[in-house]
C-alpha cells in the first residue's frame, strides 16, 4: 500500500476522543484505535492536548482528519452543542494545524461517519435519499441524495415531543435513564417517523456505538416505511470518514509530483 492512501483519523465526541491511522483505499483501520475521555470542561486547548497525544502515540507525520460534533464550515466550528462553547466560531483547522504542524481537515462528525458508510460500508452503491444517524452523546445526522452529501444537517436538534430529539432518544439518554432496549427503540421509532415525514428517505443507517447491538432494538422498530440497517463500520465510521475527508482535501498534495494534475 502506498503512503498516499494513509491518513490519521481522529473522532472528537462529547464523551470520548478516538483515533487511528486509516487505509483510505480500503476504508479500514491499520492499527487498534486509541481512545481517551473527552476532557471536562472540553475547552479547545484541553481537547487539543488529547489530539496531540493521539498524534504522538502513532508518531504521525502525515495528513490528519478530525471530526467535530457541530456545524463546520471551512474548518471553522460554528456550533458546539455537546462540547464547550469556546468552540463556537473558532478556526479549528488553524488551531490544530498550527499546533500539530501537519495538514489538517476538520469535518462534522456525523458527516464523516456518513462519508465512510457511503464509500466503504452499507451505503455503497445506494442511490436515492440515505439518512445516517449516529446515536451517542447526542444524535448526529448525515443526509445523502444519490450519493452526494448535504453537509451539517444536525437533525438531532429537531423538535420532538417539545424537546430536542437528542434529549429524547440519544444513546446517552438510554443509559442515563436506564431504559430497556425496547423502550428506547420506541423513542427512536417516533424520531424516525418524524424524519420520514420530513424527508421520505429510502434508507436509514443507524450508527454510533449502538450499531453493534442492533439486534437488541431494531426488531422493536415498526411502522417505518424506509429500510433500516445498522452501520457496518460501527463506531469506527467517524475515524474512517475523517481520514477519507483528509485524503480528499489534500488531493494532489499527497501524490508524487509526476502524478499531480498540471
Amino acid at each position: 500500500m502506498d503512503d498516499v492512501d494513509t491518513c490519521l483519523g481522529i473522532d472528537i465526541g462529547g464523551t470520548g476522543i478516538k483515533g487511528a491511522p486509516v487505509d483510505t483505499a480500503a476504508g479500514r483501520l491499520l492499527h487498534e484505535r486509541v481512545r481517551q475521555l473527552t476532557p471536562h470542561p472540553s475547552e479547545p486547548e484541553a481537547v487539543l492536548d488529547v489530539v496531540r497525544d493521539i498524534v504522538a502515540r502513532f508518531s504521525w507525520r502525515g495528513p490528519v482528519g478530525i471530526t467535530f460534533p457541530g456545524v463546520v464550515f471551512g474548518g471553522i466550528t460554528r456550533t458546539a452543542a455537546n462540547v464547550d462553547k469556546g468552540w463556537v466560531d473558532l478556526d479549528a483547522r488553524k488551531l490544530f494545524s498550527e499546533s500539530l504542524h501537519l495538514p489538517v481537515t476538520v469535518v462534522n462528525d456525523a458527516d464523516a461517519a456518513g462519508i465512510a458508510e457511503m464509500r466503504c460500508g452499507v451505503g455503497q452503491g445506494r442511490t436515492g435519499t440515505v439518512l445516517l444517524l449516529t446515536f451517542g452523546t447526542g444524535i448526529g445526522s448525515a443526509l445523502f441524495r444519490d450519493g452526494v452529501l448535504v453537509p451539517n444537517t444536525e437533525f438531532g436538534h429537531l423538535e420532538l415531543n417539545g424537546h430536542e430529539a437528542e434529549h429524547h432518544a440519544s444513546g446517552n439518554v438510554r443509559e442515563e435513564h436506564n431504559l430497556s432496549w425496547e423502550h428506547w427503540a420506541h423513542r427512536v421509532q417516533r424520531y424516525l417517523q418524524h424524519l420520514e415525514m420530513l424527508f421520505s428517505p429510502d434508507l436509514f443507517v443507524i450508527g454510533g456505538g449502538v450499531s453493534k447491538k442492533a439486534d437488541k432494538f431494531l426488531p422493536h422498530i415498526k411502522h417505518v416505511r424506509a429500510e433500516i440497517v445498522p452501520a457496518s463500520l460501527h463506531n469506527d465510521a467517524g475515524i474512517v470518514g475523517a481520514a477519507l475527508a483528509a485524503r480528499t482535501e489534500c488531493g494532489d498534495a499527497l501524490l508524487p509530483q509526476s502524478q499531480q494534475a498540471p
